[in-house]
């Protein structure tokens, strides 16, 4: 990659946005790209927090594993994103997993030059604050959901959150313009993949999405609202019903 198109990319990524020529050139001097191959790990959960990651292309997941090995996702990042930010407030090891869903480039700085940057750049240093307190808001919400709502319901506050981030609408209704497989849905929303599956099926034989391709469509947001609202009540499935998303 040339001088110019990496200073092209710092200048697209969200965070950046109000930055002068002057400081791009900075970032330009303190960064440096890396391409990774789909489904490559960016860090490990027990490996040093001493750089942070900025997604310019690709989608990146960060997830948890538990003691027995199953695999909770936490977020699902799209390019123009920051992640590892959490070790600007915490020196130790990372206590997350980052991982790459396509073929990805990233925009990497070690922690220390950011921080000095960040102390230049007051403006900058605060939307990095409320970006680490949005992202430990959602990963709280994310975590409150898993315990106190039922599995239809975390499903169908799932389908609505990336229908407000991803969706694209027509006629019918909202097609989610990212493609995720059945084990990706149900990490994200901490089931077996046959539960997704079998939930999946369930919705779509209400008449509430639509699948073609492994893009769902949302066709009926009031009554998938009236799902994810529901939180603990019971939801009939057929867990031996299963579709391929």
């Amino acid at each position: 990659m040339n001088k110019l198109e990496k200073v092209w990319y710092l200048k697209h990524i969200n965070l950046f946005r109000d930055l002068t020529e002057a400081d791009i050139r900075v970032l330009d001097r303190i960064s440096y790209m890396k391409d990774y191959h789909r489904r490559e790990q960016v860090y490990g959960q027990t490996d040093p927090g001493d750089v942070v990651y900025l997604l310019k292309e690709g989608r990146v997941k960060i997830y948890k594993l538990s003691p027995d090995g199953k695999e909770l996702t936490l977020a699902i990042l799209e390019p123009g994103e920051i992640f590892g930010e959490m070790a600007l407030i915490d020196e130790g090891p990372r206590h997350t997993i980052a991982e790459t869903l396509d073929d990805s480039l990233l925009c990497i700085i070690r922690r220390r030059d950011f921080e000095l940057m960040l102390k230049k750049k007051p403006d900058l240093a605060m939307r990095v604050t409320k970006l680490i307190g949005i992202r430990r808001r959602e990963i709280e919400n994310q975590l409150e959901n898993l315990v106190f709502r039922s599995a239809p319901s975390r499903l169908a506050l799932l389908l609505m959150s990336l229908a407000e981030k991803h969706g694209v609408r027509d006629s019918r209704g909202i097609i989610l313009n990212m493609k995720l497989s059945q084990q990706e849905l149900a990490n994200l929303i901490g089931t077996a993949r046959e539960t997704t599956s079998a939930l999946l099926n369930e919705f779509k034989r209400l008449s509430i999405i639509d699948i073609q391709h492994r893009r769902i469509k949302i066709l009926d947001q009031w009554q998938l609202k009236k799902i994810a609202d529901a939180k603990m009540r019971d939801f009939p499935i057929n867990l031996e019903s299963e579709s391929e998303v």
